[in-house]
């Protein structure tokens, strides 16, 4: 067998054993510089592990990933769900309503589907269940919802997506993912009222309504979050990375002073945390330019993106494959390793095809955040059943009614990249 394809086996029986993605990358990566270059040339693994990690921008994960922390830990979640329902009052898929709404704007402060998932299942869940709604139906719900934090800005993935794809302007995908993220929420909204109303959950004449000028102050400084990370980026008042440094330092503002749920010692455990969520982000980016650049000295990326270019002349025929194989990808893998290990085979693809980068990058974190709550493997499902307390296969049946509603939505943006490209070209950025 050719060296590329002992790279390639190795890699998938790491994976199918149990290791862990990083080092099934970085053992691949290794078994393919033996196989196919030079036992000598294993000298160069510390050379790329840190060229892997020595980018400015990558700067931006860490401090998101703390900001996320900060906010779900900061009381924030609660404010915002009890502002939604102010504005919303109780009626048949009222709390449903709430539920994608907050999933929503959190995930405009988080950009992490997982942290997301946690905070507003820990407010929402006890309301629904106590509202009438089972608890399997909330559990997804939410972990659908939770999923839009991949493509609401800031994101994560996006920020990982730029670095990946030269050229890419950060700003621009932030811009695109937004519409695409609001569109999401809908198409999951969509079928949850339908649901609601036909099962009868929640009686309209249920519960109180909370005054809505006095929730409105309290939600204020949550609602200002998102305003002041896009609002810095678009006037040009900060980089994406002083993006983050801006949102952690107004998260403990909001934290210590405002809601005064969070404290210094509380605080102190939140960097740690987040420091070693960073680190386990950070292994994987570092042991992946191990197996990226013995992929590319093998000629491993180029042969699959040739042998993919070969399957069809008919680019929408091959788009489709392609976000099917990112499905079934993004089952079992984070955003974070599936960008790693396909964008080099996907790049040549891209380009030969002309697809705008912009709006390949946002069908494929749409492609991901469907994973994010689709069994076998389902990280945002995984959170939202250990909060409710129930297993994941109760949630089959509900899960596959908002993976098809958010494929839809998927189908849309992917017909139409207008509702992607719209707003960065509006707002100048280079699409």
């Amino acid at each position: 067998m050719s060296p590329d394809v002992w790279m390639l086996l190795s890699f998938l029986a790491l994976l199918l054993v149990g290791v862990p993605v990083a080092f099934s990358l970085g053992l691949a990566g290794a078994v393919g510089i033996v196989s196919g270059l030079s036992p000598a040339m294993l000298a160069t693994l510390g050379t790329n592990t840190y060229n892997s990690v020595a980018k400015y921008p990558l700067i931006a994960i860490p401090l998101f990933i703390l900001t996320g922390l900060i906010f779900e830990r900061a009381g924030v979640a609660g404010r915002l769900v009890r502002f939604a329902q102010a504005l919303i009052g109780p009626r048949h898929g009222g709390l449903a309503l709430v539920a994608v709404l907050v999933c929503m704007i959190m995930g405009g402060m988080s950009g992490s589907g997982p942290a997301d998932a946690a905070a507003v299942a820990m407010v929402m869940l006890p309301s629904m269940t106590r509202a009438g709604y089972p608890k399997p139906f909330s559990a997804t719900l939410i972990a659908a919802s939770a999923s839009t934090a991949i493509l609401i800005p800031p994101s994560v993935a996006l920020i990982l997506y730029s670095i990946v794809v030269p050229g890419v302007d950060l700003r621009a995908l932030f811009a695109a993912g937004l519409f695409p993220g609001i569109l999401a929420g809908l198409a999951l909204l969509l079928p949850a009222l339908w649901l609601s109303r036909h099962y009868r959950w929640e009686s309209p004449d249920a519960g109180e309504r909370p005054p809505l000028g006095e929730s409105f102050k309290q939600a204020l400084p949550a609602l200002f979050a998102p305003v002041l990370i896009l609002g810095g980026l678009r006037s040009g008042l900060f980089t994406p990375t002083e993006a983050a440094v801006a949102a952690v330092a107004y998260g403990v503002v909001v934290g210590l002073f405002l809601t005064r749920e969070l404290g210094w010692r509380e605080l102190w455990h939140l960097f740690g945390e987040a420091a070693v969520i960073s680190g386990v982000v950070m292994l994987i980016i570092a042991l992946a330019g191990i197996f990226a650049w013995a992929g590319t000295m093998l000629g491993t990326f180029r042969e699959l993106a040739e042998w993919i270019i070969g399957l069809s002349d008919n680019g929408t025929l091959l788009l489709l494959f392609i976000m099917l194989a990112v499905l079934a990808a993004g089952m079992v893998l984070d955003a974070i390793s599936i960008y790693l290990i396909m964008m080099p085979i996907l790049i040549p693809v891209m380009q030969h095809f002309g697809w705008n980068p912009v709006w390949f990058g946002i069908l494929l974190a749409m492609n991901i955040a469907i994973g994010q709550f689709t069994p076998p493997v389902a990280v945002n499902l995984m959170v939202t059943t250990q909060v409710a307390r129930i297993r994941l296969e109760q949630t089959i049946g509900w899960a596959v009614i908002f993976v098809f509603a958010m494929a839809l939505a998927l189908l849309l943006v992917a017909m139409f990249p207008d509702i992607a490209l719209w707003l960065p070209r509006i707002l100048g950025y280079n699409v």
